[in-house]
């Protein structure tokens, strides 16, 4: 006799039908495209808008009022992206919410960037985010961003990713003179400021200049794309990795690809929102900006934009706004934070819970807190919320499972959830399992992520008022 006083998971390879392996190599098609075009947050943002506005979202502005079924969305200066499909319920019922992150560890061109070293170019870069220095050396790299022009035109840049293009490097000491180097520890022996791009070794062809290597890709660069050294001096240039979205195993069973924290939980977040037709509640999906550096600015999840966007969906939909209405709905609404999630890794294991952390392919992974220590700057959901959430993919047969980030004192880090709970609204991480995070490629599952967007999509569709919120 079975014995219900223990959790009987799913077993999900018993359970994998040749038409759920066809849906999940379909689905996972479909991310290794997406994730080849976006690379950048811009570049995310603009990729997810042509597919929200093929599945009929309009933008916000454009719709005085809003009924059940409209979808809609707004852009975050380009950085960001708001969408919502308006429920059947009325609003003051709250909503259902997924909010991840778009931007990923990378290098930025400073602004002054553009130099010359003993008749090499270079352009001097900026890390971004947490990296380890020395995986981006001697490994092909491209050029992503914009350049804004002294009129107002916004000049989208990307060298590096066509067979013709070339590629650019920051380059690594040999084996042969490393004895020192090599005696420093991995935080030090590559060090932030060797870390310029190589972009160049010829010179401007007669030219009196004193830095005629520098002139050079100045002149290449008003030549190709008729920009300045000013207009340089304001870019958003992006350093990453040069390459395209691959399979991993002799079974083709994971995928490697850059930025998949946090591209992998956005793509699967924005693409669940998108297959939503209708709904009780309204739905929600945010794709924040800078949460690799503390989610700041005026497209991080500190944004108020953001909540201009469900301002502007309350007004719309209501007809009324004030103060207190807002709070009220807000107090009644829910999200799941939906950031990457350490996969356990066998080749590490020291560092792991192994009783408490995430496995690949085995689904979505809730994580009750993230933070460090003590639970040092972490949201720490709700029991209740949590358990609802749960239920939510029992009853719907889906794998999911329970983590934290590593041992207790070896680390830890956080996510966008503790900025949403600030809000009042109820809030617990769940993301996808990923090998090798914040490294120029990252690995996840095929049926992690396939079964990640079907939880998604569950929840913002099942997720009803708890009863302490009526």
């Amino acid at each position: 006799m079975e014995q219900s006083y223990k959790r009987q998971k799913l077993d999900v390879w018993a359970d994998l039908t040749p038409e759920k392996q066809k849906a999940i190599n379909t689905y996972a098609e479909h991310f290794k495209s997406f994730l080849n075009q976006a690379k950048t947050e811009r570049e995310f943002v603009s990729t997810a808008i042509k597919e929200l506005q093929a599945a009929g979202f309009k933008p916000i502005a454009h719709c005085d009022k809003l009924k059940p079924g409209d979808k809609v969305y707004m852009s975050i200066r380009n950085k960001g992206l708001a969408m919502a499909v308006i429920g059947s319920l009325d609003l003051t019922e709250g909503m259902n919410l997924l909010g991840s992150h778009i931007d990923s560890p990378r290098f930025d061109t400073k602004a002054n960037s553009v130099q010359e070293h003993n008749n090499l170019s270079y352009l001097a870069t900026q890390y971004y985010g947490g990296v380890k220095k020395y995986q981006w050396t001697t490994i092909p790299l491209a050029i992503h961003g914009v350049i804004t022009k002294a009129d107002g035109t916004v000049l989208p840049i990307t060298i590096g990713e066509a067979e013709n293009e070339p590629v650019f490097f920051f380059t690594d000491l040999l084996p042969h003179l490393s004895r020192e180097q090599m005696s420093k520890s991995a935080a030090s022996f590559i060090s932030a400021e060797q870390l310029k791009l190589l972009v160049g070794s010829q010179p401007l062809a007669d030219s009196a200049s004193k830095t005629p290597y520098r002139d050079k890709i100045l002149s290449i660069f008003h030549e190709k794309y008729g920009v300045n050294e000013c207009d340089l001096i304001g870019a958003e240039l992006e350093i990453v990795p040069a390459a395209k979205a691959r399979d991993v195993g002799l079974d083709a069973s994971m995928i490697a690809c850059y930025g998949q924290d946090d591209k992998l939980c956005s793509f699967a977040s924005f693409t669940a929102l998108a297959a939503i037709d209708s709904c009780k509640r309204t739905v929600v999906s945010f794709l924040y900006d800078k949460e690799e550096i503390g989610s700041e600015g005026n497209t991080g999840a500190q944004s108020r934009l953001y909540e201009l966007f469900l301002m502007e969906l309350i007004q719309r939909s209501l007809q009324r706004f004030d103060d207190l209405l807002y709070n009220r709905i807000i107090s009644r609404s829910y999200m799941i934070s939906s950031d990457v999630s350490d996969a356990f890794d066998p080749m590490y294991p020291e560092v792991f819970d192994q009783a408490n952390n995430a496995y690949l392919a085995q689904g979505l992974c809730l994580i009750k807190h993230t933070g460090a220590g003590g639970k040092s700057g972490s949201n720490d959901a709700n029991s209740e919320f949590l358990r609802s959430v749960i239920n939510i993919f029992e009853e719907a047969r889906l794998p999911w499972q329970i983590g934290t980030l590593s041992k207790i004192d070896m680390g830890g880090g956080g996510t966008i959830a503790k900025f949403a709970a600030k809000t009042g609204m109820q809030v617990v991480d769940a993301g996808i399992p990923v090998l090798c995070m914040h490294a120029p490629m990252e690995i996840c599952h095929k049926l992690d992520l396939y079964y990640s967007y079907l939880a998604y999509k569950a929840f913002l569709l099942e997720m009803n008022l708890l009863a302490d919120d009526k």
